[in-house]
């Protein structure tokens, strides 16, 4: 990484680590904190998420990046990275609605780690490893269970799958985070989607750039560059996580040709709240990534503490919409439990419709008339 670098945590185990050490993307990974001795030497605990470690053993991997455990505060269990980091109790009790497979993606699993949901794209789970293992994760049935990354072998039989089906236009590379691939691996990866004719756009999806921004390295950019067109989509949930090297990160992407998204997840007590995403897609937008979806909490197992009714999510799109630059404004998104797609909901505009005569409501509240062509 070149530019500004993040300062060092001056907490232990990390406060006496060499620079260049903290700033390579293996050394991040080889030392996530992985167990509640070693966060109990990062944060102050308190006793609820002593328990939230000690219950969810075995139900979700834990592990986060010494990078992204140092953009929480040690001292406030209500910071909205340490939320995102930390298991709380509710996290291992299965309510009513959810779901192990929310997005209903193994009944269409069409070939190992290779799901085929919607006519035109498909989803390529090539690992099941992520940096750090968010608490609200989508995946979790299958991610961190034992952390490893599809075989070549695997791998063959999604790329003939792909190859036979030429309405296939768009592959998303996912996991588990796709950019824990190593850059040989990666390579392969894209090389052989990219030489499948009838692919035209490659997804990768990754939040590195949030919780290790050390693997968006110049040698990465030229790699996915080369492959292009690719999308990363990214997942930036709060203003914090956008520091100057996640945004270091983001920039070498983009001026290497590679077009950045950014997928926020509304988390309860974390970002439900307009000027917290306003803020967040004020930074993306300046570091030219494009906030693409909001999306609404699945119903996986474990997670309804982290859940908003679909209103909180109209309400922030409400308050952005005219308020701030339409690049700012993300669609927001609700995943169908089942596997029947992605909706998305807009706040309601249309106050009445008589004839030809529609009457809206404005960001202001303002109402005004509008006519149909007459026939």
């Amino acid at each position: 990484m070149h530019g500004s670098s993040p300062p060092l945590p001056q907490r232990a185990p990390w406060h006496e680590i060499d620079l260049q050490d903290y700033l390579s993307w293996g050394w991040q990974v080889k030392n996530r904190v992985s167990g509640a001795a070693e966060l109990e030497e990062v944060f102050d605990l308190t006793d609820e998420e002593r328990q939230g470690l000690s219950q969810t053993q075995g139900v979700f991997r834990f592990g986060v990046t010494p990078y992204y455990a140092s953009l929480a505060d040690f001292s406030n269990p209500d910071c909205p990275i340490r939320r995102q980091i930390v298991p709380r109790p509710a996290e291992a009790t299965v309510q009513i609605g959810e779901r192990a497979d929310p997005l209903g993606e193994e009944p269409r699993e069409v070939v190992p780690n290779l799901v085929h949901r919607y006519p035109d794209r498909v989803l390529l789970l090539a690992t099941d490893r992520c940096p750090v293992y968010c608490r609200f994760c989508t995946r979790r049935r299958i991610v961190g269970r034992v952390e490893r990354q599809s075989t070549r072998a695997q791998l063959a039989e999604a790329f003939e799958y792909i190859q036979a089906h030429p309405q296939i236009r768009e592959v998303i590379v996912s996991g588990g985070d796709a950019l824990m691939l190593g850059n040989n691996q990666l390579r392969y990866v894209l090389s052989q989607i990219r030489s499948i004719p009838h692919v035209d756009i490659i997804r990768i999806a990754t939040r590195m750039p949030v919780t290790c921004p050390m693997r968006i390295t110049d040698t990465l950019a030229e790699i996915l560059a080369a492959y292009g067109p690719v999308y990363v989509m990214t997942h930036f949930n709060h203003p914090a996580e956008h520091t100057s090297v996640a945004a270091q990160a983001c920039a070498r992407l983009v001026d290497a040709g590679v077009v950045v998204y950014n997928q926020s997840v509304l988390l309860r007590g974390i970002n439900d709240d307009v000027e917290i995403i306003r803020e967040l897609n004020r930074r993306l937008v300046r570091s030219r990534v494009t906030p693409y979806y909001l999306h609404q909490c699945d119903l996986a197992e474990g997670i309804e503490h982290f859940r908003t009714p679909l209103s909180t999510g109209l309400g922030i799109i409400d308050g952005l919409r005219g308020h701030s630059s339409g690049l700012m404004v993300p669609q927001l998104c609700v995943d169908v439990p089942g596997g029947l797609g992605k909706v998305t909901l807009v706040p309601e505009w249309v106050v009445s419709q008589k004839g030809r005569s529609t009457t809206f409501r404005t960001y202001t509240g303002e109402t005004a008339e509008y006519l149909d062509p007459s026939e």
